[in-house]
């Protein structure tokens, strides 16, 4: 246990594992709360469908040698958030198929742009980094820190101030038109703030990832509590517990650092699981 306690503060002497911590529990914090409302409202794939859409967006700002990547991917993922919900009332294109054609779209068209135009040798390394998250964690700056500051503290903030109306448009969409709350302005705006937490969550688990860091903790926090806010409070409890702790076991262990928290995601779901059964 000391030489755990000794190696541990060995490794939070180095500025790149404190700036991975501070992310972390941002974007899991972030990812919890609008994780709940998006299951509930059977829209937990747009997560998937904008992971892939950053990743298109990434593979464009590489080839076009943005100093700062997230300038691109943040304003055409927020774009494509804003069109999946377009998509949504279309009745000719289906939520789940504007979800489908977007997703892989962009997951194609990303791919086929690093190949024709890449500026590196290790083409597998780069894609398998901004999928899965390997790496990338571990290499924030100061600025990529306070960036996800920043934008972290205004989608908690949004959260709070909005708290009723999102609750309301969340379990009861007509109910909540017919009391006069324009409830197309409500989903728009989750829309766009899970656009910019997929964006951030991109550099903790990678883009084939980033479901499992929304869905999870709501799931987990469901099976134990049946009121919305308990459930809001301990699904960003969960997500950033798991979080923290997937981090120091892929530090500690050298294991890729999106599927560690993903697999301490999915214990915790198992313990909470069995934590209902046992209520029940």
């Amino acid at each position: 246990m000391n030489e755990l306690i000794s190696n541990l503060s060995m490794y939070f002497e180095h500025s790149f594992v404190r700036y991975a911590l501070i992310a972390g529990v941002l974007i899991a914090l972030c990812s919890s709360l609008l994780g709940v409302t998006l299951v509930l409202k059977r829209f937990s794939f747009i997560g998937d469908g904008l992971s892939h859409v950053a990743f298109g967006a990434m593979a464009i700002a590489a080839v076009l040698n943005f100093t700062n990547e997230m300038l691109l991917i943040l304003p055409i993922t927020v774009i494509s958030a804003i069109l999946l919900l377009a998509g949504g009332k279309n009745r000719k294109i289906k939520g789940d198929a504007a979800i489908a054609m977007i997703s892989v779209g962009a997951l194609a068209v990303g791919y086929l742009l690093m190949n024709l135009f890449s500026s590196s040798t290790n083409i597998s390394g780069d894609v398998c980094t901004t999928l899965f998250g390997s790496t990338s964690i571990l290499t924030l700056s100061a600025l990529d820190v306070w960036l996800c500051v920043i934008l972290s503290v205004v989608v908690v903030a949004v959260f709070i101030i909005f708290y009723n109306k999102i609750f309301a448009v969340t379990f009861d969409e007509d109910f909540a038109r017919a009391t006069g709350t324009n409830a197309g302005a409500y989903n728009l705006l989750i829309a766009v703030i899970i656009a910019v937490i997929i964006v951030l969550a991109m550099n903790l688990v990678g883009s084939l990832l980033i479901s499992a860091l929304v869905i999870f903790p709501a799931l987990s926090a469901m099976r134990v509590f049946k009121n919305f806010r308990a459930v809001t409070i301990c699904s960003a409890v969960f997500s950033v517990f798991c979080a923290v702790t997937g981090l120091l076991i892929a530090i500690l262990c050298g294991t890729p650092v999106g599927s560690t928290i993903v697999g301490v995601d999915i214990a915790g779901f198992l313990v909470f699981y069995i934590i209902g059964v046992i209520k029940k």
